[in-house]
Parts: structure tokens; sequence; C-alpha cells
């Protein structure tokens, strides 16, 4: 829901958030375009910084130096490769070809080149250590560059999410009592706001009662931060250089209260509670959308915000993008959990309309890497209800099989069958985005993963370089489906995503269809959904097969369902009974059968 119609007295949030729209800058491009809800995409993940690269005079982002001062290595795993923008407009038409609707790019804002202690240095070319919330880091254009790839885009018909940070900044703020950035948290409890270092220290910010911000007025209270003088200015907007608006507490240990207060490895934790930060971020974030028109945002580390912040962000963000145009505008939080519960509280409690899929993500693995019974997918669907919306509203959360945090589903197949042949890789890899394609959700490709990338595993092990890598870590994987050129789409899984991507397309109750699940073997085997459209007749069965021989069944269908039609594999094309249809689905594979209703 949006907050009250702009032009109330809505204090300094909601006028943000009410915002008249820049006159200048990327309008709106047909009705159509903006008419697609969020489950009629199929979204592309990408690092700009390893995608390709359209321009090399900004490799070293126009700093001078070493590598310890622009970040640019692009033989190691962890500095910069030299993306960018310009590159990615520059493949666009491979991303369409493959059947993407929305690139999903991963933080673009000016970042920390590189940070760490001596020894341990790694650069943002990631994006999310940002230093400057309101500029496109130079290592990966400018203004005018991310311009051009939104118009470029959207001269296609494709989407463009941003993927923002609101939980944290870049490795800024330090503590005096620890030279080696290394500070442990310490609690609200045992170090309150209102003493100096510990219960029994100095009184300090009299009368703060956890509400009262304007009564907050000493940051020290935990530890003695403060911002090397070199590092005074280097935030943007100047508000955030000051060490009131974060938490000052130490590393988080990610359990408790410090998910919330603590320091990701050092990274400056906002104090998302305090009003100014959310006028703040609602500020900056509504910037980029009245500039550009974007048309979504994924939200890093959701999970590691409090909920009253979210309550206020959400629906700011809606309403910036309703005043420009932005009707079906894609928020959807990152929560790293495969819990369905945990996620769903994010969407009844902190107001996210969608998170990331991270249940689906782990159990579709179980399935096609280790062997697990489809009925675990069947038992993660039915928790759909827990959303908000229902299983309605289940349809908006994105679905994913990997990821730069992580690491790709070719790894995870791997790493669980080390001695598997190319063939059945390449089969079981397929399986996977079968799952991924057609069962309810957005579906996420993640960069290279058409390519047959593999990778390591875990932080910068699945961050590969999509063409001329120099990190001899990328150069050795396996690839499915076998190493072929660059950007290729004659590659097997390009081939296979795009065939996949066409069915979903064509067919609208495989985007916003509702899933009822038909079968789900307690073995390897059969796993078989309906999707249908309420009100409408006919329905679109989709029977997966993870065992490695051919199986064939009985499945439940409705009564009304008489004559079936095949959209991929072999179906028959009567129901052998009313209310029952026979398949036989080959080895790692999986049939979709279409059924207009008429009895």
């Amino acid at each position: 829901m949006f907050p009250r119609a702009c032009g109330s007295a809505l204090g300094l949030i909601f006028a943000l958030a009410c915002a008249t729209p820049a006159p200048a800058g990327i309008q709106p491009h047909g009705p159509d375009y903006r008419a697609r809800l969020p489950q009629d995409e199929v979204i592309y993940f990408l690092l700009p910084d390893r995608f390709a690269n359209g321009d090399p005079a900004n490799d070293r982002g126009g700093i001078p130096g070493d590598r310890l001062d622009h970040g640019f290595d692009p033989a190691h795993e962890g500095f910069y490769h030299g993306g960018d923008l310009a590159g990615v407009t520059a493949r666009l038409d491979y991303i369409q070809g493959l059947g993407a609707t929305a690139v999903w790019l991963a933080p673009i804002f000016r970042n920390k080149p590189v940070q760490g202690e001596p020894g341990r240095e790694f650069a943002g070319s990631h994006g999310y250590w940002i230093t400057d919330f309101t500029r496109v880091d130079p290592h990966f254009g400018d203004d005018a560059t991310m311009r051009a790839l939104v118009e470029a885009a959207r001269a296609r018909g494709i989407k463009v999410y941003m993927d923002i940070v609101t939980n944290h900044t870049a490795d800024v703020i330090r503590y005096r009592e620890c030279p080696a950035n290394d500070c442990a948290y310490r609690s609200r409890a045992d170090y309150p706001y209102t003493r100096r270092g510990g219960v029994d220290g100095e009184a300090i910010n009299e009368g703060f009662t956890g509400a009262n911000f304007d009564r907050l007025t000493r940051p020290d209270y935990a530890w003695t931060p403060f911002v090397p003088e070199a590092e005074t200015t280097v935030k943007v907007p100047a508000w955030l250089n000051d060490p009131i608006y974060y938490h000052n507490r130490g590393d988080t240990t990610f359990r408790g209260e410090s998910s919330l207060d603590g320091d990701f490895a050092g990274l400056d934790d906002l104090m998302t509670e305090h009003p100014r930060v959310v006028a703040g971020m609602i500020e900056v974030f509504g910037d980029w959308i009245d500039r550009y028109k974007v048309d979504g945002f994924r939200i890093d580390t959701a999970r590691h915000v409090n909920p009253e912040f979210w309550q206020a962000f959400v629906p700011a963000m809606q309403a910036r993008a309703a005043a420009n145009g932005i009707p079906n505008f894609h928020i959807f939080g990152e929560v790293y959990d495969v819990d369905p519960a945990q996620l769903a509280r994010y969407t009844r409690v902190d107001g996210y309309p969608a998170v990331l899929d991270f249940g689906f993500q782990s159990t579709v693995t179980d399935l096609v890497a280790r062997d697990v019974p489809p009925d675990r997918l069947a038992r993660l669907f039915s928790a759909d209800a827990l959303y908000e919306g229902g299983e309605a509203g289940a349809l908006g959360l994105p679905t994913f099989l990997g990821n730069h945090d992580m690491g790709r589903i070719g790894h995870f197949i791997l790493t669980a069958k080390p001695d598997i042949g190319d063939g059945e890789l390449l089969q079981r890899s397929t399986l996977a985005h079968a799952f991924l394609m057609f069962s309810r959700g957005v579906p996420t490709i993640y960069y290279g993963d058409e390519q047959g990338f593999t990778g390591d595993g875990g932080y910068g092990g699945a961050r590969q370089d999509m063409a001329d890598t120099r990190v001899a870590t990328y150069a050795d994987d396996r690839i499915v489906g076998g190493a072929g050129e660059a950007f290729s789409t004659t590659a097997p899984l390009y081939r296979a995503i795009a065939g996949m991507a066409a069915l979903r397309q064509a067919d609208s109750r495989l985007r916003r269809g509702l899933q009822t699940v038909r079968f789900a073997a307690e073995t390897p085997g059969l796993f078989a959904v309906s999707r249908h459209l309420p009100g409408r007749p006919g329905e679109t069965l989709i029977v997966y097969n993870t065992s490695t021989t051919p199986v064939t069944a009985n499945i439940e269908v409705d009564a009304a369902s008489a004559g079936w039609s095949s959209s991929r594999g072999t179906c028959p094309d009567a129901a052998t009974a009313p209310g029952s249809l026979r398949v036989t689905v080959p080895a790692l594979d999986y049939l979709i059968c279409t059924s207009e209703g008429v009895p």
C-alpha cells in the first residue's frame, strides 16, 4: 500500500516520497512495457564488472596509482576486472535472445575502491561498499552511460532493476580501541546508549529513550568511533559522514540483536531506526527513480534492518515510482534464509512485496543435485499461504538456482556428484532450469549459468568473467555442455533456457497462473504441478522426472481437462479418464501438457 495521498501533511519522509519527478530524464515507453506484472518477467542478474568491458578507458576509475589505489587487477578474483555499463549495453541483444525481460544490475554506486587490512585487501568490484549513493562508480561509467543503458534496454522492452543497499556503507569509521579494525560486538544491555563504555560509565545522551533521537548526541557509548582525516568528507550525501547515524557497536555475530546493529566485517552499519537515516535513504533512492525511471529495486541485506524502516521505505518507493508512471515497480529483498516462514515474515511484518526465494533455491538444488525426493518441494510450496497475499502473492517471489555469494547450480551438482559424466551434468542443469522457469515465481538467471559456468562456489568463486578471464581459478572451471566462444548463443544451456523462456512467454498460465501440486514422489521420480488462471478454463501441466530412468504414471488433472496437446515433450491427446492423465517422462527430463478445459 502507498502512504497517504501526496499533498497531505505527511512530514519530511512522505514529502520526499511524493516529490514531483524532475522534468528532465528518461520517460516511460509505451503502455505494454509498463503493464507487465513482476511475475511476467524473466530476470537476468549480472555483475557489471564481470560481464563485458565496453570502455577500457574507465578500468581504473580515473584513479592514479597501483591496484591498492584504483582496485583494478583482472588476474585477481577480488579486484576490478574492467566490466562496465557500456559493456552491458553492448550485450543487450544477447540478453534479450536468452528470453530475459529484465536486467538486475549489482550495485553501480561509487564504492570505496579498496578496503581491508594489509595483506587482506579487496576491491569494491561487486558494488556493495558504497561511499557515494548519488553517482555511478567511475569504474562502470557515469550518468550518461547509465542513461544510455536504460534507454537501450527500454527500446527492447527490457526493464532495469537496481540493486540497492540501505543497511551499511563502505568501511570508513574506525574505533580508537581497535587499531586492527577488529572490534567485537558490544550489546545494548552491556553498553547502553546512555552510558560511556558500559553500565558503570559516564552518563551521556541524557534522556534518550530509543525514540527521541534529538537526545542522541554522542556516538561513543560502546566504542569510540572516528573518521580518518583523509576520509572525513568521502561519503555522499554529506550527512553520512557523521558517526551519530551509525550503530558503532563492532562486528556482527549474525545472531540476536547484532544481526541488526553490528558491522559486517567492518562495514559501517547505519542506524536505520534514526528518522534522518530513513528520510535520507528515501531521498537518495527516490532520486534514482526520478532520474532514470528504473523499474525495480533488489534490496541487499534486508533482514539486517529493522522492520520500521521498511514500513516507511517500501511504500515511499512505491509512491515515488507511481508518481513517475511506473505502476508495477518490483521491490524484492534479500533475506538469506531457507525457511518459508522466515521469508514470509518480511512480507507480512516488514511490508516487502516480495523476497528472494532462498527456500526454492535450496530445495531444487537438493532435488537435482542430491537426489532428495520431490515431495520436499511439495512441502515448500504448501507454505505459500504464509506470504502476504497467499498463493497469489507467492507469484512475485524471484526464484533462482545460485548467486554471487553462494555459488552456481553447476557447482552444486559437481560437488554432490564429482564423477558425473558430461551428458548427465547437462541433463541435471537443464532440469534445474526447467524447475526455475515453469514453477510459480519470477525466474532469475544468474549471468554465466547459460554458458555452463560452474565455478568453485562461495564468495568470489562464482563471479567469473564472461570472456577472456585472467583468473587461474576461473580458467580451469568445468563447463556444462563444453566450452565455446564467449557470449555464445549456441551453447546448450543458452538454447535450452531461451526455449523455456519462449514457452513461458507464449502461455500466460506459466507466468500468472496459480499453482497446484498434482504429484510428488517420495523417492527420486515425478513431480507434477498444474498452472491455471482463476476464473478461466484450462490448465497447463508440468511433469518433471528427477530419476535416472523413465517413469510412467497417472497424474490427477481437472475433470474438465479432457483434450490435451504437447507444448514440450510427448503428451497424450486425451485424458485416460475424467480427472486423470497418463504420461511417460524420460529420465532427468520434463513434459509440458496443455488443456483448454473443454469436456
